[in-house]
């Protein structure tokens, strides 16, 4: 008979949205959903709801959005609820050890790459900025670390030549929320046979910001091309030309010998806008 928990989920993105829907869909009783605040956004600073927010209210789970997960309020309300498991999908803040000692059972997290490899907070967007062949998802058992804790079960997909993170994302999405419903099937299992990481195999993928789209014309024509798809579409690559700013949503690799300078348009490419780089140049589409 398929084990059914009683759970607290805290998740805040889109990413987060397609586990919440799978516990409901598998019967598993989810407590509570935490979210982050709601936040104003755009030009207008229109107040809007996170995506777990929007899904949470749809399925009738009630929600909390504390403005601190470390306060004694959320700590007693955790404790008053008296969960068996917390599940955490890209929350967006690390919880405290006395949060994570609240569950019977512990808090599992799901993680957007094959740990120990890319931990921290953008791990789809580096590892097709940096070229791997390929990516998953890892549940962890949580700890006080940065995706330090002991794996439970991983899956792993093709990082596809022309995919971006917007695309692998989708993809990690629904791969993470079909692996949480399996693990949780034989949970305890997993538990008992969970995998320590391996720490010195370790890479961090660092929060991206708006500057690191700014494209770097000394960098070889395919890193350049990569480094597009890995920050498409957020914060989306771009360069200046006369002041102007300019994004890039798509491009790819021309083996070209040139002595002009990188950045500099070629001339005689017809129809295309080609790039010098620090080797070959790239095709602007």
């Amino acid at each position: 008979m398929t084990p059914s928990y009683r759970i607290v989920f805290m998740g805040t993105p889109m990413f987060a949205v397609p586990a919440l829907k799978g516990l409901c869909r598998s019967g598993h009783r989810v407590l509570q959903v935490v979210t982050q605040p709601d936040r104003p956004k755009g030009r207008g600073k229109t107040v809007v709801f996170s995506p777990v927010k929007e899904a949470a209210l749809d399925l009738g789970y009630p929600i909390i959005q504390p403005h601190s997960v470390r306060t004694q309020d959320f700590c007693d309300a955790m404790i008053r609820l008296n969960p068996d498991l917390l599940v955490v999908a890209a929350y967006g803040h690390v919880l405290p050890g006395r949060i994570l000692e609240i569950p019977k059972l512990g808090a599992v997290n799901i993680h957007a790459s094959l740990l120990p490899k890319y931990r921290g907070a953008a791990p789809i967007q580096w590892a097709v900025i940096n070229r791997e062949k390929e990516t998953g998802v890892t549940l962890m058992l949580m700890d006080k670390g940065l995706d330090t804790g002991d794996m439970l079960s991983s899956a792993s997909v093709p990082i596809l030549s022309d995919e971006t993170s917007g695309s692998l994302h989708d993809r990690l999405a629904l791969l993470g929320a079909d692996l949480l419903i399996q693990t949780l099937n034989y949970y305890e299992v997993h538990r008992k046979n969970a995998t320590p990481q391996i720490h010195e195999q370790a890479s961090y993928a660092p929060l991206l910001k708006k500057e690191d789209g700014h494209l770097d014309w000394r960098q070889a024509a395919d890193e350049l091309e990569a480094r597009i798809r890995g920050l498409t579409p957020w914060p989306g690559a771009f360069c200046f030309y006369n002041g102007m700013r300019i994004k890039i949503y798509r491009a790819c690799q021309k083996p070209v010998v040139t002595q002009e300078p990188p950045g500099m348009v070629l001339k005689g490419f017809s129809n295309e806008l080609t790039v010098a780089t620090g080797k070959d140049a790239l095709v602007i589409h």
